[in-house]
């Protein structure tokens, strides 16, 4: 399945393991570039210290291409960028931030940049930056989000219509018939986060995995906009995030509901009341836990039977 991204990375199959906070560790990166694709650490959610231990237990579980996803709102993005140059990272997906700030940077160390990108303006401005690729998110996707609420099925042909560099679709993938929808309206390969969640690597408490395997269409909802953008599975934390919309609360009133490290007792933690638990549409497709390896696997399958059947569809 030779082509532009695949080239790029130096990996077998169009497909990028997302770079998830408290979810994607060493082990799932590993694994993932090991069965084919492309496995991201997500930095989001380490001390530089913990990362700098990830890349390098990474290191030594695969001999294949890896890369680290990095928020650039991170309060420690210097030294986080220090360790990235230090510890001989080749590729790197930046988000939440501008590109500009980095690219020309890490391009200058060799480093292979991508950047997440919402709407077709950012992903202009993000190929302006100079980036070797773009991910266009829609906004089915799991955690934090887009605020222009643009759909993937909608997003990815209107992005490929102006972008020159090779196109990531990301946000709702979790089967290989979607990856070949999305790589039909122009997607170059695909960002798989949701279905990755629900592996045997991803370091998710088990408790939020099961939850993701049990969730059912319309579990998920966007919320919090005032801040930043979320999707969040429904619980009770969810519910009085609602009860406090009632009351027309400031943003400062919402910032002390939310409170500190409620993504790390939802997802990393298994508090599935009081924690955030950040997931995708796509969950209610989910219905398993499985290896990376094998989903992957399943991706390129369905993928080839998917594009098989196509062929004899007639008008």
């Amino acid at each position: 399945m030779a082509n532009k991204i695949t080239e790029l990375f130096n990996i077998q199959y169009p497909i990028i393991q997302a770079g998830m906070i408290w979810n994607s560790g060493w082990r799932l990166a590993s694994a993932a570039s090991n069965a084919g694709a492309l496995g991201l650490i997500g930095a989001g959610s380490m001390y530089p210290d913990v990362l700098r231990e990830h890349i390098q237990k990474c290191k030594k579980a695969t001999n294949k291409p890896f890369g680290v996803n990095i928020p650039m709102l991170y309060p420690n993005i210097d030294e986080i960028m220090n360790i990235i140059v230090e510890e001989g990272v080749k590729i790197v997906f930046t988000s939440a931030g501008n590109p500009k700030t980095w690219t020309s940077w890490l391009k200058e160390k060799g480093i292979t940049v991508v950047h997440v990108v919402s709407s077709v303006k950012f992903a202009l401005k993000a190929q302006d930056a100079g980036v070797d690729a773009v991910v266009a998110e829609g906004f089915e996707a799991g955690g934090h989000n887009g605020r222009e609420e643009t759909t993937t099925l909608t997003l990815i042909p209107m992005v490929k219509e102006h972008l020159e560099v090779p196109l990531i679709a990301a946000g709702g993938i979790a089967t290989g018939q979607i990856m070949l929808a999305v790589m039909i309206l122009g997607a170059d390969a695909v960002q798989v986060g949701s279905r990755f969640v629900a592996s045997e690597e991803s370091s998710a408490h088990e408790a939020f995995k099961q939850v993701v395997v049990d969730a059912k269409e319309g579990d998920t909802q966007l919320t919090l906009k005032e801040l930043a953008p979320v999707r969040l599975i429904k619980n009770k934390f969810f519910n009085d995030v609602q009860e406090l919309y009632k009351t027309g609360p400031t943003a400062d009133e919402l910032k002390t509901l939310l409170g500190r490290a409620r993504a790390k007792r939802g997802m990393f933690e298994g508090d599935l009341e009081d924690g955030e638990l950040e997931i995708g549409q796509i969950a209610g497709l989910i219905h398993d836990i499985k290896p990376a390896a094998q989903i992957v696997e399943d991706l390129i399958t369905e993928f080839e039977l998917a594009h098989k059947q196509s062929l004899k569809i007639t008008l």
